[in-house]
């Protein structure tokens, strides 16, 4: 018998590594470990979400809550189930928007609201109670910035205004515009 200088544990154990290897691509079992994950599947998930964005000078800017929000892996999209966005002002009380779902861009500057959308602006001094329903809104929370194609209605009692098309700047200066269409029923004194 031929002795490699009393190495033969590493020449045994080699062999067996070469052959337990060999085996494993035999079998095709170095595949079991391995899960196909579907396109647009959820990475994670929060019931009972609630971001909320501070100004430069630490007063709340903006606030986003939602009874469900899914992020998923693929795209980096959260969805949102009953989204409510609150838009603060230092002068005006804050603007409410509601609606059924809602779909966040992956950089966080695009919030789809999809479906019945509703926009509420309580009364204060020298400020008049507004309500918008609408549909499919575009916001961007950076900006306090919104718009949308769909069809709008435009309430403060005792006027109120429709139109198709809309833009909305929520900060001061607040800047509300219809895009066509527009007409409405204004009391007069």
């Amino acid at each position: 018998m031929i002795r490699l200088n009393g190495n033969y544990g590493y020449v045994y154990l080699t062999i067996i590594a070469i052959i337990s290897w060999w085996l494993v691509r035999l079998t095709g079992s170095d595949e079991l470990g391995r899960v196909a994950v579907p396109a647009h599947s959820p990475d994670y998930f929060s019931k009972g979400y609630t971001k909320l964005e501070m100004s430069e000078l630490g007063r709340p800017k903006s606030k986003l809550i939602a009874d469900e929000m899914i992020h998923f892996s693929d795209d980096s999209t959260t969805h949102m189930v009953n989204p409510l966005m609150f838009f603060y002002n230092e002068r005006t009380p804050p603007w409410v928007i509601k609606s059924e779902a809602g779909v966040l861009s992956a950089d966080g500057k695009d919030l789809l609201l999809k479906g019945k959308v509703y926009v509420d602006r309580a009364a204060a001094e020298g400020v008049r109670e507004l309500k918008i329903h609408t549909y499919n809104l575009k916001v961007k929370p950076e900006t306090s910035y919104a718009e949308t194609d769909e069809w709008a209605e435009l309430i403060s009692l005792p006027n109120w205004t429709t139109g198709v098309g809309m833009k909305l700047t929520f900060a001061e200066p607040i800047h509300l515009e219809l895009l066509s269409k527009v007409k409405g029923n204004y009391e007069t004194k």
